[in-house]
C-alpha cells in the first residue's frame, strides 16, 4: 500500500526520514513506513510476529515467546523452524516493499530469539510514551498549557485501537491491554489540564463521547457532571448522573460511587460551580 508524503507529517512517525530509516507504528493498525511509503505487512502470523517484536522492541523476543503467542499454546512439532520461515518472509517483504538499505538489520537475529531495533522516533510507541511522560511532568510542575500542549499531540499518534488488524493471543493482548491503559491516563491527564485552565465548554462533547465509549467509568462521568454544572448547565448535571446511576445499576447492579454521589450532593445543594 503505496501513499504520498504529506499524509504522515505527523509528530509521531513519518513516512520519510533524513536517515532513511524504516518505522512502525501500532497505535491503530499495524503500518511500516519509508521512504515515502506505507505497508501493512500481509499474513496474519507475518502481521502478529511483527507486532509481537514492535511492542518489545529493542528487547530480545525469545522464540518460545513467539511460538507461544503464533500457536496460543497448541504449536506443532516444525513450529520453530516456521519462525525463522515467518522471519525470513517478513525481512524479505520489508525489503521489497520499504527498500533494503531502510530495512537493513532492523530484525536481528539474536541467540534466543529476535529484536526489532529502530532508530530514534521511528516507533509511535516511544514518542507516544515520551510525550506522555512530558505532559505528565508539566502538569505536575503546574504547568498546565504546556501539559495540554504535550498531552494533544501525544493523543493525536492514535489512528483506533492498538494494533487493530492484527489478531491478538495471550501475550500480544496483555500488551495491547497496558498501551491502552497508558491511552486513558494520558486521556485524564489531558482533561485535568484543560479543566484546570478552566476550559469546562470546550471539555463537554468530548466527555461525552469518552463516556458513551466507555460507559462504565466512573472517573469520565464525574468529570462529565463538574464540567456540565461549572458551565451554569445544573439540569444537564443532574441528569448525567441519573444517566450513569442507571448503568451501573443495569450492568454492575452497582451504585455510584461515593464521589460521584457527593457532586450529586453539591449540585443540588447549591453548591458554587466556580
Amino acid at each position: 500500500m503505496r501513499d504520498t508524503q504529506a499524509r504522515f507529517r505527523i509528530p509521531g512517525v513519518t513516512a520519510s526520514e533524513p536517515d532513511g530509516s524504516v518505522g512502525f507504528r501500532i497505535l491503530g493498525p499495524l503500518e511500516a513506513v519509508g521512504g515515502g511509503v506505507t505497508h501493512r505487512p500481509r499474513g496474519p502470523k507475518v502481521r502478529k510476529l511483527l507486532a509481537l517484536l514492535a511492542v518489545r522492541a529493542h528487547d530480545i523476543v525469545e522464540v518460545d515467546t513467539l511460538v507461544e503467542e503464533l500457536w496460543d499454546g497448541a504449536p506443532p512439532p516444525t513450529a520453530v523452524s516456521t519462525v525463522r520461515t515467518h522471519i525470513y518472509h517478513l525481512r524479505q517483504e520489508l525489503e521489497r516493499e520499504l527498500g533494503a538499505g531502510a530495512v537493513r538489520d532492523v530484525i536481528s537475529t539474536e541467540a534466543t530469539g529476535y529484536s526489532l531495533r529502530t532508530a530514534p522516533g521511528r516507533l509511535d510507541l516511544e514518542n507516544f510514551t515520551r510525550l506522555y511522560g512530558q505532559g505528565r511532568a508539566e502538569l505536575r510542575a503546574g504547568r498546565r498549557e504546556k501539559a495540554l500542549e504535550r498531552l494533544d499531540t501525544a493523543l493525536g499518534l492514535w489512528r483506533g485501537r492498538t494494533l487493530s488488524d492484527v489478531g491478538q493471543g495471550r501475550v500480544l493482548a496483555g500488551h495491547a491491554a497496558r498501551i491502552e491503559e497508558l491511552r486513558v491516563r494520558a486521556q485524564e491527564l489531558r482533561i485535568e489540564a484543560a479543566m484546570g485552565l478552566g476550559r469546562h465548554r470546550e471539555l463537554v462533547p468530548e466527555l461525552r463521547r469518552l463516556v458513551a465509549v466507555d460507559p462504565l467509568n466512573e472517573w469520565l462521568h464525574a468529570r462529565l457532571i463538574d464540567a456540565l454544572h461549572r458551565c451554569g448547565r445544573r439540569g444537564d448535571a443532574l441528569r448525567a448522573f441519573h444517566d450513569v446511576r442507571a448503568v451501573l445499576a443495569e450492568e454492575l447492579g452497582l451504585e455510584p460511587s461515593e464521589d460521584l454521589r457527593q457532586l450529586q450532593h453539591h449540585i443540588l445543594a447549591g453548591g458554587s460551580a466556580a
